[in-house]
């Protein structure tokens, strides 16, 4: 059992004292050396987020996912130099999930059964219409997108059945026309956090591009769940709320955008993942015969180029490693000659973690039904190289805008992007942990694929702390990776 034992260490190794210049010091126990805030006053404490912040994982949010967000580990951290009480809006169980009017809108976390992520048995008791007495200092809302803060009624909750509100803000807005930023600001923080963004980009990325990216549409009113906020709007955005929280001298942490393909949820499953013998491939290959000399009628036309012919031709082998077969939106049309949007997967393509559960799969009983092969995987179910180029442009530029108005504020800035890029590409190692991004196994991320683990929460705060001594003259230390799990059990008792 992994419990996290820094209040007993505080209690008994803590010696506070003042300075002149009232800066408040406390004795390391690793060096010895005092510890400090530096220029920084942690005494209020606001962070400003999405589900990264709120400590969402495995899928829900619960009690102990959010006592482990990076906020909390952070609050802790902050304690040791005269840093206040920080609220978290947390919710009633460890099962997840939410309830809306008694129905299950949201459903329970996820745990590894030992093959794979199934969720846990029981029933969400957390009511949205129930809303807690604030205000919190760990205002992190999961599906909010930049422009979410700062849209009044967002925590409405008769505007949540049409998508208008979020549930998870609802329970704790301060009143049905607040916005997430006036709520922190009416805390008057002297230190804030704000990591905000990613769900600009990731509803596309994790609908296969199922959205829009509207890249030129300066109307975010006009936006669906799934699309690409315009780089504009997300500039805009950032620069009113760094603006709100710095308006009264507060100082903070900013952390950039992480690109979506150093997470599990785009890097576990393989393009090619399907093993034919050679009576399946060679009967594949002749059901695709007409599609490929289709594809020839149309260079002859002038349609498509023979490179275009080349990337279109399906193909299979006796092999484990056939490609899937995926409808592609951004081939030249040709439904004129009833010649579908088809090419097989390459590997600068991904195909999407829920994928794995039926890939390869027969349909109806008939072996030559293959899910991913016979039967291309929809739009949705493949990040193409195209979609992926277009999410890389815009987190490009949402990151700019970030890095600028930190270096302009003064702020400190967290490269996240820099190290879950690390994370994905051999790991990072400290405190005798190797932290990858492997699935189930690396201890980085949660069984989603996108939400990071306990453990990934705590390297995450340990780069937050490492930011804010650099531009701040603190000197904390971080947290042991160790003192913090990989996977929850299924039985919230032996957490």
């Amino acid at each position: 059992m992994i419990k996290n034992n820094k209040w007993l260490l505080l209690v008994a190794l803590t010696i506070l004292a003042c300075s002149d210049d009232e800066t408040i010091v406390v004795n390391n126990t690793s060096d010895g050396l005092p510890l400090t805030a530096g220029s920084a006053d942690f005494s209020k404490f606001v962070s400003l987020g999405n589900s990264l912040t709120a400590g969402y994982c495995d899928n829900a949010l619960f009690i102990e996912g959010q006592a482990n967000s990076y906020p909390a580990i952070l609050a802790d951290q902050f304690a040791l130099v005269g840093g206040g009480e920080f609220k978290i809006p947390y919710t009633n169980d460890n099962t997840g999930g939410l309830l809306l009017g008694g129905n299950v809108i949201a459903g329970p976390r996820l745990y590894f059964n030992g093959s794979g992520p199934a969720p846990v048995t029981g029933i969400p008791t957390t009511e949205v219409s129930s809303v807690l007495a604030g205000p919190f200092n760990n205002m992190g809302v999961p599906g909010a997108k930049s422009f979410h803060l700062l849209a009044p009624g967002y925590g409405n909750v008769a505007g949540v059945a049409t998508g208008q509100a979020n549930p998870y803000f609802v329970r704790f807005a301060t009143s049905p026309s607040a916005t997430i930023l006036a709520d922190a600001s009416a805390q008057d923080p002297t230190f804030f956090s704000l990591w905000i963004g990613n769900n600009d980009v990731l509803g596309y990325a994790t609908s296969g591009g199922s959205g829009t990216n509207q890249t030129g549409n300066f109307n975010p009113a006009t936006y669906g769940p799934n699309d690409i906020t315009d780089p504009n709007v997300f500039a805009n955005v950032y620069s009113t709320l760094v603006d709100g929280l710095t308006a009264n001298g507060a100082k903070g942490v900013v952390a950039n955008l992480p690109y979506v393909t150093t997470i599990p949820f785009f890097t576990t499953v393989p393009y090619n993942p399907v093993p034919l013998d050679a009576a399946t491939a060679g009967l594949l290959n002749s059901g695709f015969a007409q599609y490929n000399n289709g594809l020839l009628l149309a260079q002859s036309f002038g349609l498509i180029t023979a490179d275009e012919v080349a990337r279109r031709t399906i193909s299979f082998s006796a092999s484990a490693t056939n490609r899937v077969v995926m409808v592609d939106s951004y081939l030249t049309n040709l439904s004129s000659l009833g010649i579908p949007s088809y090419r097989q997967a390459t590997a600068e393509d991904l195909v999407v973690l829920p994928a794995r559960t039926f890939i390869g799969s027969v349909v109806g009983g008939n072996p030559t039904q293959i899910n991913g092969v016979s039967v291309p995987l929809a739009d949705n179910w493949v990040l193409s190289k195209d979609e992926i180029q277009e999410i890389k442009t815009a987190t490009d530029a949402y990151n700019a805008t970030i890095q600028s108005i930190a270096s302009a504020k003064g702020l400190a800035f967290v490269d996240a992007n820099a190290l879950m890029t690390r994370v994905a590409n051999g790991g990072i190692t400290a405190d005798n942990f190797t932290v990858t991004s492997t699935y189930v196994t690396g201890g980085g991320f949660s069984l989603d694929g996108v939400h990071p683990s306990p453990r990934g929460y705590a390297l995450i705060s340990n780069e937050f702390i490492k930011a804010i001594n650099a531009t701040y003259g603190s000197n904390f230390k971080g947290v042991s990776l160790g003192s913090y799990r990989i996977l929850y059990p299924q039985n919230p008792d032996n957490f």
